[in-house]
């Protein structure tokens, strides 16, 4: 199914994200150099549908994304989907590059055991040719990417569920640095070469650094928004969905700024900090020029200044839809509340204009 990783598309497809609590479904249009969004909705997922990035309930997902489709109101059938970086190996390779599509893929797939940790059975690979190497000799830089089939196969299981077909098997760094594009004109400065894209989700975080708009580092840490939560529910005494209710609504006592959240914005600086810390020393860099928070704990009040103050780095909130038009079939304050939290399902509807 990674077979058409880097394959180009001409036809709608949606955006289908699943991460570890909700998905998330998204149809974009392109007219005269300009996106629109079609269509969007998202559906929360019972409690351990998603345990460690993995699907462990394929019914359970499969009818959050028909609840999903329903609403949104999508007319697209075909759906790109992602698996996360941890669970993908990316290799680059030479090869020869006078070889024809055919003969190249012949002999990556039969050398592919040497670059890869897993039966070959049992694994689902793509590659793409990057262009020349720097070796010279007519050979080519080729990269390989490998998932084992049975994370793909869950994947396309759970949207097939919802009468939707998988055409597009993509990985979520690919997605992030594809959406990019939709917020580099938004950062304000002059050499603006380094940025680190930080996505915290309910569980996990994801550095995503990009030089000149290309992915050049990416790292997951287990930690999320679902700190938060719980930290509600132990303060005042509520049920996971009662908390979760009141961080998104309000409501909460008069200390909960002070007691709670600030305590919660320092955490979520401490893991910045320390994830780029990683990066830079197994890196050459030695800094970034820019941050961008993303996934639902971006939307944090205050988040983006606290970082900024305490690193010193310019960071903004991702909203990739800010020069995007919107359908009459979308909730605009939805889309708006959410937008931190779309960036890979932006990635993946974009699929469709590659």
């Amino acid at each position: 199914m990674l077979a058409n990783l880097f394959k180009k598309k001409s036809k709608a497809l949606l955006g289908v994200d699943i991460s570890s609590t909700s998905v998330k479904i998204l149809e974009l249009s392109h007219n005269n150099g300009r996106y629109q969004v079609e269509a969007y909705a998202s559906e929360t997922l019972p409690p351990n549908s998603i345990v460690e990035q993995s699907i462990n309930n394929d019914e359970a997902v499969g009818e959050a994304i028909r609840k999903a489709l329903t609403r949104s109101r999508a007319s697209a059938k075909g759906a790109a989907i992602a698996v996360a970086g941890s669970a993908v190996i990316t290799k680059t390779v030479q090869m020869n590059g006078s070889l024809k599509d055919d003969e190249m893929d012949f002999q990556i797939r039969a050398e592919a055991d040497q670059y890869i940790p897993y039966p070959l059975e049992e694994v689902a690979l793509d590659w793409e040719v990057q262009g020349p190497s720097e070796s010279g000799n007519d050979m080519v830089d080729v990269l390989l990417a490998a998932c084992r089939q049975e994370t793909v196969e869950r994947r396309k299981d759970a949207v097939e569920y919802a009468n939707l077909e998988a055409v597009v098997v993509d990985v979520e760094a690919f997605c992030t640095e594809r959406a990019f594009q939709l917020l580099e004109g938004q950062l304000e400065g002059d050499d603006i070469e380094t940025v680190a894209i930080l996505d915290i989700g309910a569980t996990m975080t994801t550095l995503s650094v990009l030089n000149e708009g290309k992915s050049i580092y990416t790292r997951e840490q287990l930690f999320g928004g679902k700190q938060l939560t719980e930290d509600i529910m132990r303060r005042y005494g509520l049920s996971e969905e009662e908390a979760v209710r009141a961080k998104l609504e309000g409501g909460l006592p008069d200390d909960y700024e002070s007691e709670v959240l600030e305590p919660f914005r320092r955490a979520v600086v401490q893991q910045v900090s320390r994830s780029l810390q990683f990066f830079y020393s197994s890196s050459q860099f030695n800094d970034v020029d820019y941050i961008i928070l993303a996934g639902g704990t971006a939307s944090v009040p205050d988040l983006a200044d606290e970082v900024q103050e305490a690193l010193g780095i310019a960071t903004m909130v991702a909203n990739p839809f800010v020069n995007m038009t919107l359908s009459q079939k979308v909730n605009a304050n939805l889309l708006s509340s959410d937008a931190p939290s779309l960036m890979i399902a932006c990635g993946l509807a974009m699929r469709s204009f590659d």
